[in-house]
Parts: structure tokens; sequence; C-alpha cells
């Protein structure tokens, strides 16, 4: 008797070897394919994890990384990391905590004297006093960003972020169910807020606006006048949380000062703050960051640390201490350094004719429109890593409103630099 198959058809006399053997193929294809299927309805995945998105950033470090092992000159001005290495009065201080000890859990929003530190620090720069226990220490400030979202997000909510703006915003407000409010940033403003085109999009669905100052990608910095402009916008609308991202706070050019949103008591009660010491001081890899939280929503936050990291890193913590109220004379020396480089790249960027730049004000970030090379950001990044060795991101990893830029760190040498910027040139 011949072999059975359970998907196998009749046979008839007229039926060829060859069609008979096709039929056994296709219906145990067709069979797999429901195996397979099956499989994957057994295990679905949140519908959620589809609106995560990512940084481009990092997929081009890898990129470029690549490339090097292959023996090819790279510079790299892609990634939003200080080349500097982090003050060696912080690594004492680590190395202490590490032969001290201190290499168990801490509470979840951080130790106390770390927490006392930032307040003093706050009370330092801004002469104002906030409680400890309105502190939070996380792992870098993604966190601050993500447990936003989630408090405030929602299937009916509607949150504002900057465009071109860190990605990891829109990533995040879409992961929270809520819709994501595109706030365009134009050259013409010199990528600061518009105040009426951010009134223009505040809706009675709107729980959270998001503000980043200075800005990353473009490098803006929005000064104090602009800021009262900002609060006295965001005084009319008391039923709307804020989340200020000042994360690159110290990285300011021109002898300006950072006019902190913590500064307006008016609307300190829904007021979040995310900083840390990834930029000022050099520490991207230590994932260390704080954020002052309203005393009405900080325990949410802080419940979310415990489900999500239940604690920040212990040895950062006490170099953090010593970041804080050990000696400032690095920072000063680096962020020295990053204004002679804004000031050199602004300068030759605007020398090659197709390409116009918009002068940096804060941060460590050039963000040139590129249109007249009649092609856009993303194509521009990868003639210039692929046929030059420089590694930039596209002004579309930022946002849907930034197709015509590019974004040069100059986190990187005066000579690495110039040899970039002639490279550009050959474009």
């Amino acid at each position: 008797m011949g072999r059975t198959r359970g998907f196998e058809p009749p046979t008839s006399g007229t039926t060829s070897p060859r069609s008979n053997q096709l039929s056994y193929v296709r219906h145990d294809f067709i069979g797999y394919f429901f195996i397979i299927f099956g499989y994957i309805k057994i295990m679905q995945v949140s519908k959620r994890l589809f609106e995560l998105e990512t940084e481009t950033a990092f997929s081009i470090l890898a990129k470029a990384n690549m490339l090097q092992s292959e023996g090819k000159d790279i510079v790299n001005l892609g990634i939003g990391q200080p080349d500097f290495p982090t003050p060696s009065n912080i690594l004492e201080a680590a190395k202490k905590a590490i032969i001290d000890g201190h290499h168990g859990y801490t509470p979840s929003n951080g130790i106390l004297p770390l927490r006392e530190a930032v307040s003093e620090n706050i009370y330092n720069n801004y002469q104002v006093s906030i409680n400890p226990d309105n502190i939070l220490i996380t792992p870098g400030g993604k966190p601050v960003i993500f447990f936003s979202a989630l408090i405030f997000g929602d299937e009916n909510k509607e949150i504002i972020y900057p465009d071109p703006g860190f990605p990891i915003y829109r990533s995040m407000i879409k992961y929270s169910g809520a819709k994501p409010v595109p706030l365009n940033l134009d050259e013409e403003d010199n990528f600061e807020i518009n105040i009426d085109k951010l009134e223009s999009l505040i809706s009675k669905k709107t729980s959270l606006i998001i503000i980043n100052n200075p800005n990353n990608p473009t490098g803006s910095f929005m000064k104090e006048d602009k800021i009262f402009k900002l609060v006295s916008l965001l005084e009319k609308y008391p039923n709307i949380a804020i989340l200020s991202d000042e994360i690159y706070s110290k990285i300011i050019f021109e002898n300006l000062e950072m006019p902190s949103l913590l500064k307006y008591e008016s609307i300190r009660n829904r007021l979040i703050i995310l900083e840390g010491w990834s930029k000022t001081y050099c520490m991207t890899g230590w994932r260390l960051g704080w954020s002052v939280w309203p005393k009405k929503i900080i325990d949410y936050a802080n419940k979310l640390c415990v489900n999500d990291h239940s604690c920040p890193n212990s040895i950062s913590q006490y170099a953090g201490i010593e970041a804080l109220k050990g000696s400032q004379e690095e920072v000063k020396k680096i962020i020295d350094e990053f204004e002679r480089r804004k000031d050199f790249i602004y300068k030759e960027l605007n020398k090659l004719g197709k390409i116009t730049c918009f002068k940096p004000g804060g941060a460590f970030y050039a963000f040139p429109n590129i249109s007249k090379f009649n092609m856009s950001g993303e194509e521009f990044s990868s003639i210039a890593l692929n046929e030059h060795g420089v590694a930039i991101v596209p002004g579309s990893s930022f946002g849907d409103s930034a197709n015509d830029f590019v974004r040069l760190s100059y986190a990187n040498s005066i000579e690495n630099i110039e040899k970039a910027v002639y490279r550009l040139s050959k474009i």
C-alpha cells in the first residue's frame, strides 16, 4: 500500500507523477504554514512593542565602528557623548566607594546623601529650595522620560513634544498609548519654541508638554526672556503637566546662565525636571540621572523605579556626590573647549557654500541645513559615512520636520572636526 499524507489529494490514472509530487509539496507547505501560524498566535507579543522606536545615533555608531574595524579611517561626529574622560576626583570617589563596601542595594529613589547634594546644587545654581524627598535618582535620564509618558499618557491623551527633538520623546509617548503632537521648531526661529504655535497645539486632551533647553539635536538655547514668555503661557493651562529636559544645562556659551523652569514657583507643582551627570561630568556610561518631581506624583514615579530597575547603581551614586560637591575646575575647562569647537565648526561649515548652519547656543551639536544638495539628510549622511568616512546623523532621526538637516556632534577634537568638514566639502 502507498504512503498516505494528511493533506494528500486523491489521485487518478490521469495524474502525472510530477503533478502528484507538486501536490505533496504544496500541501506540506500549507500544513507547515498552519503549524507556524499556530505558534505565532500562541506567542503573541504586546502591540505596544511595535510603537517603540529607537535612536539612529547608536546604529550609526555601530556602523562606524564596523568600518573602523575593517581598517577604514572614520571621523565620528555622530554620537552625543563627550570625548573627555570622567574627571579624576570622581574616579577616586568611585574607587573609595568600592573599597568601603558600598556595593549593595540602595533605596529605590537613591541614597539620601546624593539627593541632599542635588538639592544643595539646585539651590546654589537657582536659589530654589527643593526637598530631597522630591528628588529621584535614576540610571540615566531616559527613565524620567519613560515614567513621565507612562504617568500622563493614555489612549485618550495627547502629549506635545519638540520636533526636531530627542527621538525617545516620541517613542515613549507612542508606547504610552497617547497621541504624540509635534511642536515644530523652525530654523527661522533659531529652533526655539514659537509660543503662538505651541498654544495652537494645546487641546482638552493635552496632558503633558515636553520642553528641552538647550536642545538636542539643534543646539538652540532659549534665554530667560523666552522662558518667561513660555511660563506665562503655561500658567494659563494649570491642568497640564510639564517635563523640562535640562540635561545640557551646564553646557551654555557666551557666559549666559541657565533659565531653569525650576525658578518659576507658579508651575512648580506640576513640573518635572530631567537632569543628570552624563553630559556635564562626562559620565555617560555611569548611568546616573536626577530629576525633580511634584509631591503629588513622585510616589508614582518611585513605584515605577521599583518595578523597573530596583535602584540606581550604588557606586555611581557615590561618584555622583563627588561630582556635585568636588572641584568644578575640570568642568569649566571642558565647557570652554566645547565653546572653542562650537565657534570653529560654525565658522567652517558656513564656508562650504551649499551648507548653512545656525549658530548653536548650548549642548555640543551643530544642525546645518543641506537642502541645497537636493538630497535628504538621510542620503547626505549615508554618502558622508560610506564614501567620505564621516559619521553624522540625519535630521529625520529627530523628527519629521528636519529632513533637510543633519546633526554633527562636536564632542571630538578640533583636528578631527577640521578633517570631517574638509571631507564633507567633497560631497
